[in-house]
């Protein structure tokens, strides 16, 4: 649990307006933590961001803090509270390596969840009945198997989903476009308490965010990047499920598809899918034979071996330095070479425990050392 001066550093630092995400981890880079941001001086912050986040940065907000504190005091024993920030040893491993991981997770419920290995679920939030019964029942097979189920808590495929998830031992994990002290959609005020009670709801969004449509295709990539692969189960060609499906892609994840009746709507958006490549599936069985069947990809190798070191430990000069004083001895930097390279390809080349490379190939990509590219590949920046 974090202190009351740590929770007011990561709250100022994660909702202060003028700083998005990449700002932010540039900041906690170079400085180290979310209190040494907020205390240091003004010149060291201008070398880092504009005068007027400078400025904002400088705003207090007791409110949120309050009203924050207030909600993680709330907490029961059946279902706890938190919040997990970028580098705390629960943050999903998974997420370490997509191109945009959050700065914190308000979470409420069973926090070991998100690094369980994960199939996420989603579709159509006007789903026919036999897609709702093919959510649920998927859903439920993949969690007799102990995988669990992330979903988006909407109407229709996902709440089926979730469902089902709650039926077998792997459970469920809902990631949702609101504050967690919001309810939405407001008929699943009851299957959110379950899931807090049972599973775990998660956002990154503070206590009081509405449900404003911008939220949800960004909280889409939550879900995406932090299960092993995304099935589709109904969406229509506009369905926001065929973003999670390509957030899937771009995070280098198995995607899959249930085929439908070439005259329903909710079908075509699969059926898209699968000429575009996902692989078509008509059973819980293909998803874990696909699973089960290819190479370790940079996913499972991430669930294997979930735990991670303190990721701002050093600043980002700090990190520099080392590097240069490696080279060119560094494994690492000699097996990112200078073209693109996927993690796969790294883990093989380094001989790295999958948690040791994300987490070390992100303080490289903090300083400046490594970009992503699409497609879920690295490679080594030029040097100036």
């Amino acid at each position: 649990m974090l202190s009351r001066d740590e929770l007011a550093a990561w709250l100022r630092l994660a909702t202060t307006p003028g700083i998005g995400r990449a700002s932010a981890r540039r900041l906690l880079a170079a400085l180290g933590s979310a209190e040494r941001v907020l205390a240091a001086d003004d010149t060291t912050l201008r070398a880092l961001v504009d005068s007027g986040t400078v400025q904002a940065l400088r705003q207090r907000d007791a409110a949120r803090l309050d009203t924050t504190q207030r909600w993680l005091d709330a907490a029961t024993s059946d279902a706890p509270r938190d919040i997990v920030v970028l580098g705390d040893p629960r943050f999903p491993a998974l997420l370490l390596h997509t191109a945009d991981p959050p700065l914190l997770l308000f979470t409420w419920g069973r926090v070991d969840l998100l690094s369980a290995p994960g199939v996420a679920i989603v579709g159509s939030r006007t789903a026919t009945p036999q897609g709702l019964d093919n959510s649920r029942t998927f859903a439920q097979s993949l969690s007799e198997h102990k995988l669990t189920i992330v979903s988006g808590l909407a109407t229709g495929i996902d709440g089926a989903a979730h469902a089902g998830g709650l039926d077998g031992p792997g459970s469920t994990v809902a990631f949702v476009g609101t504050g967690l002290d919001r309810v939405y959609p407001a008929p699943h005020a009851a299957l959110m308490r379950r899931i807090a009670t049972e599973g775990l709801v998660a956002s990154e969004y503070p206590l009081g965010t509405e449900a404003l449509p911008i939220n949800f295709p960004r909280r889409n990539r939550l879900i995406a990047g932090v299960a092993r692969g995304t099935l589709v189960v109904e969406a229509a060609l506009e369905s926001g499920s065929l973003i999670t499906a390509r957030m899937a892609l771009e995070a280098g994840r198995d995607v899959f598809a249930i085929p439908g009746s070439i005259h329903a709507p909710q079908s075509r958006g699969c059926h898209r899918l699968i000429q575009e490549g996902a692989k078509l599936v008509e059973s819980a069985d293909d998803v874990l034979h696909e699973l089960r069947s290819g190479a370790p990809d940079s996913a499972r190798l991430a669930v294997m071996a979930p735990k991670q070191p303190s990721l701002f430990a050093t600043s980002a000069s700090a990190m520099a330095d080392d590097l240069e004083a490696e080279a060119p001895d560094d494994a690492l930097r000699a097996a990112l070479g200078h073209d693109p390279v996927t993690f796969d390809a790294l883990a093989a080349r380094t001989g790295l425990p999958a948690d040791q490379l994300a987490a070390r190939l992100l303080e490289l990509e903090l300083a400046g050392v490594v970009q992503r590219l699409p497609g879920g590949l690295l490679q080594r920046r030029a040097a100036a």
